[in-house]
């Protein structure tokens, strides 16, 4: 069940981020991409997907800081790309906590 909300939470967070970045981002639109981006990293990201997770999303971080550089000139465009950030960046910061306390845990 928490890895069907956690894919659900997912899919709903990256369409908000499109949408989101269409209309602009505002305080309370970082706040809920942010909850939902720890609502994924809590729910959906299994123990044995945690190395992919972690290195797909230090890709989409490089990529999307890159992009804003390329794209800098459309402004809807670096909006998307900074909603995604924020989606994965509350993901991420869940994930690399719970490998982190694996990893004292185990030791």
């Amino acid at each position: 069940m928490a890895n069907l909300i956690g894919r659900w939470a997912f899919l709903i967070g990256v369409i908000l981020a499109v949408i989101f970045g269409l209309v602009g981002v505002n305080q309370t639109i970082v706040i809920v991409l942010l909850i939902l981006g720890l609502v994924i990293g809590l729910l959906n990201v299994t123990e044995r997907e945690t190395h992919s997770m972690l290195l797909s999303a230090v890709a989409l971080v490089i990529v999307t800081a890159l992009g804003r550089d390329v794209v800098a000139s459309i402004p809807v465009v670096v909006n998307i790309l900074n909603a995604i950030l924020i989606l994965v960046v509350g993901a991420t910061i869940i994930v690399a906590l719970k490998e982190m306390f694996h990893i004292t845990k185990t030791r």
